[in-house]
């Protein structure tokens, strides 16, 4: 993405998960399964009613595979930086219904992914990580209630990194759930109101996805989603 996919940007000054110049897939490819190695280039499209995203630095190896409907999975080992998912072009306040079987050894994140412009934010509603918790490299700045659980709110800058829009100075904001969980609802209009609170103020919406992010790590993770 290149998202950089988690406070691992902060730590380890990686380029996170951004799609930084995405390939558009052409209008007769869209109901086409994407296969996506390490070595693929990074790309946005749509796939069986459902718009996907993939990105990777080509360290390692990931295999991302588009599968029916709202399905995705993803298999990696000893990679660099990846991040793919499905869901929706245009973000939003929507409830998101997610079942995963989510299975890191090492840094990897579960997690609601997407991006606004004016301002330029990279956002993340972690549901459940790895070894690293996404939260250690950011600014603390409070809990929400939402689906049942705490979530604690960080806020992160990136500079002179890549993003949506080519190489940016811009913030991320992360709400990570304290119990981790690999299935549910995600009631992202909660997270969004409570980072509005705080001064976290989203722009315009661009694409919203589950997405599986890895970092230096191995792992394999089934994901399906639905209105």
């Amino acid at each position: 993405m290149v998202s950089f996919s988690s406070l691992l940007l902060l730590a380890c000054s990686t380029a996170a998960g951004v799609f930084a110049s995405p390939i558009e897939v052409p209008n007769e490819a869209v109901n086409t399964t994407l296969v996506a190695r390490d070595g693929t280039p990074s790309s946005t499209g749509n796939h069986d009613g459902w718009f996907y995203s993939w990105w990777t630095d080509n360290g390692g190896w990931a295999e991302y595979k588009n599968t029916a409907g709202g399905e995705y999975s993803v298999q990696w080992k000893d990679t660099g930086n990846f991040v793919g998912g499905k869901g929706w072009q245009t973000g939003s306040n929507r409830n998101i219904n997610y079942a995963a079987t989510f299975q890191p050894s090492g840094n990897a994140y579960l997690t609601v992914y997407g991006w606004t412009r004016n301002p330029l934010i990279e956002y993340y509603i972690v549901e459940n990580y790895g070894t690293y918790n996404p939260g250690n490299g950011g600014s603390y700045r409070g809990t929400v209630q939402s689906d049942g659980a705490t979530y604690n709110i960080y806020t992160a800058q990136r500079v002179n990194s890549p993003s949506i829009d080519g190489t940016q100075t811009f913030t991320q904001y992360w709400s990570v759930r304290q119990s981790k969980r690999s299935s549910g609802t995600v009631t992202t209009a909660n997270h969004f109101n409570a980072w509005s609170r705080l001064g976290m103020n989203l722009g315009n919406h661009y694409y919203q996805v589950m997405a599986t992010e890895g970092y230096q790590s191995s792992g394999s993770s089934w994901v399906t989603i639905w209105n």
